[in-house]
């Protein structure tokens, strides 16, 4: 054979290899579950019982009637303070006086005017008796008489007030007066609470508040969240109505039954209430969830027998921070994707993730 004919079947032969190649190539693509697959961890959907809870950030507050806001009886200047921010003090304790010279010459003068009210009355009575005076002069009487009586009882009683006193036994909890400064009716300047009696108020979405009761158990924990420091429990004491404008939250107040230890106002604290409990179940991980291109419902991975991974709607009945109830499109003991179902397409072929260092 010449040179030129053993160049030609070289160059065939080299031809009909990169045709095998490609053919070879096009069947791996061909075949999807026959690729490396997607690593990810799985888990066995159990029956167990599940308790429907709602957790909230809320915030401790005094309880109403155990708290007092004070201020002036009327425009005047404090001449003296006898408390301190965080100081116990007694029912009756005095917490702040104010220059009094004002408050006693207005008591005298509704005073004076009271006696000469009472005693032009009883003129006007008489004379009426008498015939000598028409009957609308003893009416116009009585009426000065009882302005007189309400002008003469407000006066006494700005006088009385003239020294603020602890209404409740309790905490000053603030106290913004200052010694010479003026002091308005409208300006609060000391409060006053009973640490002993203490309620928190949670923040929940108004579907939340539905499923929950007045009488239901919350389990206390610090900071904002559920895992941190346990504080004791409560019961939910009101729900409210209404759904506050400035937060589109609506509040639910429970009172602290037991703690363990002392609650400050305004201290965050996470509420867990349980509102329901199913006792036959079916459940995953929380990590099993995944939401719909609308984000309007979820659907998990179902892995069968031969590793691949199926997409199937579900409908998740409640959620806590670890599991999630199932009432429909999923039976117990089907096994389901949880970490890395976020990366899992249907008809992926699932590799059982290594487990971590231990």
């Amino acid at each position: 054979m010449s040179r030129l004919g053993w160049v030609v079947v070289a160059l065939a032969g080299l031809c009909a290899g990169c045709r095998g190649s490609r053919a070879d190539a096009d069947d791996v693509q061909a075949s999807p579950h026959t690729a490396a697959g997607v690593q990810a961890g799985t888990a066995v959907a159990t029956v167990q019982a599940f308790r429907d809870v709602v957790s909230a950030i809320g915030t401790v507050v005094p309880r109403p009637g155990r708290f007092a806001e004070l201020a002036a009886p009327a425009p005047t200047r404090v001449a003296r303070i006898f408390v301190t921010p965080g100081q116990r003090v007694a029912e009756g304790d005095s917490l702040i006086e104010f220059e009094r010279a004002p408050f006693d010459a207005a008591a005298k003068s509704a005073a004076a005017a009271l006696e000469s009210a009472e005693r032009a009355h009883a003129r006007a009575v008489r004379l009426v008796q008498a015939g000598i005076l028409p009957q609308k002069d003893s009416d116009q009487a009585a009426a000065d008489l009882a302005q007189a009586q309400v002008a003469a009882v407000t006066a006494r009683r700005a006088q009385q007030l003239a020294t603020l006193r602890a209404p409740l036994a309790g905490v000053v909890t603030r106290m913004s007066a200052v010694l010479g400064a003026t002091a308005d009716p409208s300006q609060p300047l000391v409060e006053v609470a009973d640490p002993a009696a203490l309620d928190i108020v949670f923040s929940v979405s108004p579907a939340e508040a539905a499923r929950i009761h007045a009488g239901e158990a919350v389990t206390l924990t610090a900071g904002d969240a559920a895992s941190g420091e346990a504080l004791g429990r409560g019961v939910v004491t009101a729900v409210a109505v209404a759904v506050d404008t400035a937060s589109r939250a609506v509040p639910v107040r429970a009172r602290v039954e037991r703690v363990a230890r002392p609650l400050r106002i305004g201290e965050s604290v996470v509420g867990t209430i349980v509102t329901a409990v199913t006792p036959r179940a079916v459940t995953v991980p929380v990590a099993a969830l995944v939401p719909t291109a609308g984000g309007e419902s979820f659907q998990v991975f179902v892995v069968d027998s031969e590793q691949i991974a199926h997409v199937r709607s579900v409908t998740v009945g409640g959620r806590s921070e670890t599991v999630a109830e199932i009432t429909f499109g999923l039976h117990a003991g089907e096994v389901v994707v949880t970490n890395g179902a976020y990366g899992v397409a249907d008809g992926t072929k699932i590799l059982r993730a290594a487990p971590g260092p231990r």
